[in-house]
Parts: C-alpha cells; sequence; structure tokens
C-alpha cells in the first residue's frame, strides 16, 4: 500500500530502525531516534543497491517520488542513479569551490614554507593583480587552455614580457597541483610553453672554468666565518648544477639515499615537470654533512632564526661577493649561483657528453615537446648517472690541482 503524509506523521519510533514501504522501491527509514531517510531500492548491473534521496520532512513525500520517478527514467537510459548522483555533487562542488583562486592560494599555503616572504608575497599578488579575476569566472576544471592564453597575451599588450612569462609559470604550478590532488585529469597549461614573447636577457655571470678549482678550494674554508649551512648548498648546487631556488627549496622526503636519486617534483621546478638529480658520491658525501646539522627538519638548509624558512635568495649569492667574486677583486670573476650552470654545459659539451643528455640534466624543457618531457622525464638517466659523477670527480680534481700548484 502506497505511504501518505497522514501515515508518516503518525508513524512513531520504536527500539529498532524499521522501513515504512511505498512503491516501486522507494522507502522510507525510521530510526529509534526519530529521524526519517528516504531510500530507493533497485537494480542496475545485475546488484541491488539503494540510492538516498533525502530527510523527511525536508524532502517530502512528493519531492522523493518525484526523484524516484527521475531515477526510473536514469535507469532507462542506462544510467545509475547513485553514480549520477557523486557526478551531480562533485560539478556542484567544482563550481562552488574549486575556482582558480582558491585552489591557487590553497597551492600557494602548501609551498610558501620553502620560499621567502618576499617571493611568497610577490608571487601572490602577481596572481592576483594578472589571473584571479580573468581565471575565476569558471570552474577549474572548465578552464581552457585558450582561457589562459588570453590572459598571457593581455599581459603582453602591457609590454610586461617577465610578467607574462613568470604568470603563466604559476598558473601552470598551480595547475599541477590540482592534478596531483586529483581534482583535475589534465593541466591545459602544458600545451602553452614557448607562447610568451621573449625579451633579450642578460646572462647570468659566471666565472671561468679555470677558476672552479679555486672555488672549490676556497668555498671548504667558508664555513669557517660564515654560515656552514651556506658553503653546504653552494657545494651541493654546484655538484648539481641545479637552479638555486631548488637547493634552497629542498626536502628530506625529496632524497633517496638507496637510489642515489633527488627527485625535484613538479610544483618546485620551474617549467613545471618532475626532475630528476643523479647524486655523485661527492653530492651524498655533502647531504651526510648537511643532515648532522639539519636532518631533523623538514627543510635541509633552514634559516637561522625560522626553521621553517628557507635560506634567503641572496645567501649564496651574498657569500660568493664575500669570497671575492663581485667582479672587484683582482684574478676573480664576477659570478652567481646560477652561473655554475653555465660552465658544467660548456666543460661537458666540450667532454663530448650527450647534448640532450645535458639539456636534460639542465632540465630545459624543448619548447615544441612539453608533454613528451613531462612524461620522459628519466630519459637518459644512465648516461646522465655517470655525467654527474665525472663532473663531480672533475671539480675536486681541479680543486685538488689548484691546492697543490
Amino acid at each position: 500500500m502506497a505511504l501518505t503524509d497522514i501515515k508518516i506523521k503518525r508513524t512513531t519510533p520504536k527500539t529498532k530502525d524499521f522501513w515504512l514501504t511505498d512503491e516501486k522501491g522507494l522507502r522510507l527509514l525510521i530510526k529509534k531516534n526519530g529521524a526519517k531517510y528516504w531510500r530507493l531500492k533497485y537494480r542496475f548491473g545485475g546488484k541491488q543497491k539503494t540510492l538516498a534521496i533525502g530527510v523527511y520532512p525536508e524532502t517530502s513525500l512528493k519531492m522523493a517520488r518525484d526523484a524516484r520517478a527521475e531515477a526510473r527514467q536514469q535507469l532507462k537510459e542506462g544510467i545509475d542513479p547513485s553514480q549520477a548522483k557523486k557526478e551531480k555533487m562533485y560539478s556542484m562542488i567544482m563550481n562552488d569551490t574549486n575556482t582558480f583562486s582558491k585552489i591557487a592560494l590553497d597551492w600557494w599555503k602548501h609551498e610558501k614554507v620553502t620560499w621567502t616572504e618576499d617571493h611568497a608575497n610577490r608571487l601572490l599578488h602577481r596572481l592576483e593583480k594578472n589571473a584571479f579575476k580573468y581565471l575565476d569566472n569558471k570552474p577549474m576544471d572548465k578552464i581552457l587552455t585558450r582561457d589562459i592564453l588570453i590572459v598571457i597575451k593581455n599581459i603582453e599588450k602591457r609590454g610586461a614580457l617577465d610578467i607574462a612569462g613568470r604568470v603563466l609559470q604559476d598558473i601552470r604550478r598551480v595547475f599541477t597541483y590540482a592534478v596531483r590532488r586529483d581534482l583535475l585529469k589534465f593541466n591545459p597549461a602544458l600545451d602553452l610553453t614557448g607562447v610568451v614573447k621573449l625579451k633579450k636577457r642578460q646572462h647570468q655571470p659566471s666565472m671561468q672554468n679555470e677558476e672552479l678549482g679555486r672555488f672549490m678550494s676556497e668555498l671548504e674554508q667558508y664555513g669557517n666565518r660564515g654560515y656552514l649551512l651556506t658553503q653546504y648548498a653552494l657545494q651541493l648546487l654546484i655538484y648539481t648544477f641545479t637552479r638555486s631556488g631548488e637547493i634552497r627549496g629542498a626536502t628530506w622526503d625529496e632524497f633517496d639515499f638507496k637510489k642515489s636519486i633527488w627527485k625535484i617534483p613538479a610544483e618546485r621546478m620551474k617549467m613545471g615537470t618532475e626532475h630528476l638529480v643523479p647524486l655523485s658520491k661527492q653530492a651524498l658525501s655533502v647531504l651526510v654533512k648537511v643532515q648532522e646539522i639539519s636532518g631533523i627538519e623538514k627543510l635541509l638548509f633552514p634559516m637561522k632564526n625560522d626553521r621553517n624558512r628557507p635560506l634567503s635568495d641572496n645567501t649564496m649569492r651574498c657569500a660568493m661577493r664575500r669570497m671575492g667574486y663581485d667582479g672587484e677583486t683582482e684574478g676573480k670573476s664576477k659570478a652567481t649561483p646560477h652561473g655554475f650552470r653555465a660552465n658544467a654545459s660548456s666543460i661537458l659539451n666540450e667532454q663530448g657528453y650527450n647534448p640532450d643528455a645535458i639539456e636534460r640534466q639542465l632540465s630545459h624543457m624543448e619548447r615544441n615537446s612539453v608533454r613528451a618531457a613531462y612524461i620522459h622525464h628519466a630519459r637518459y638517466m644512465e648516461e646522465r648517472t655517470k655525467m654527474m659523477q665525472w663532473w663531480a670527480d672533475y671539480l675536486d680534481k681541479k680543486k685538488s690541482e689548484f691546492i697543490h700548484s
């Protein structure tokens, strides 16, 4: 017999839960605490299933029957009503909460412990000014590559080419963060590498290759008059020829000592793709020394006064200036931490190593093949491993030659 509103209202709870049955699988569960829940029994794919419809009286008898009719129509069309409900709820969540700005703020809060305060504030301001209001008119899963391209081209129209490139990089990293947390299936910003107009850039100053031995020797003494972790940070930077930001933000969970691999996650990389760094014996030796100082911390190279923040952007640069690599000291070139990448590239190419392996180790992405680079981040690993050990041995040899000269 079909249910009526009067019968439902007059039904009182019992010592155990029980059911009131309507028609065509619709039932009302009466809980012993008096709560009443609508449920629909149905079969899909040969299995008995239950659809939760609502709570009485918020969901009336008529509303429950309307939901039953909708579910039965879905079944006729080969749709599982429970799955359809989950997808609808997911879509509502995406529309309501997963805007670009909210996901970007979540990513920013997650990553800012690895940045200086100034860098974190600049990055957030850059996104707020250039991306939030333009990309928030759609939920994250509805933002297309062309939507991001419009944002970048608008910045270019202002002549702010540097800002355009940085904003694109920021947007790419936000989407990578969303993909890794299963909020999205694909990063729509990956296809935009190379679209930003380039202006002529001044390369970061690097010392002459012949100066490396002297620098490595002098660096070993720097810890006696400076912050010891700064010495180790510079040594690890040179042995791995990574970017200074990748060194400063490094966390212990990125290192696999058994496999001698440093796996830098995509969200910390300039190009937004995961990067593998084979660790030479010398690099591992430096890491052991670092562990004695910061092994219980999250960061390898935290600041002295705030263990949750990394060394500042200028720490290693200032250390090199104090060592005389400021362009004003006789017999020494002007050099920056970033310049060691140029030293490594030129020397390794001179030694006949595969240029593609060198470029891969420098984490330079092919402008026309970012997706391939994303997939093949481990290409040339055997050659890269041998190359990184040769590079570390070369540096030690040059240091020894300088000491004994």
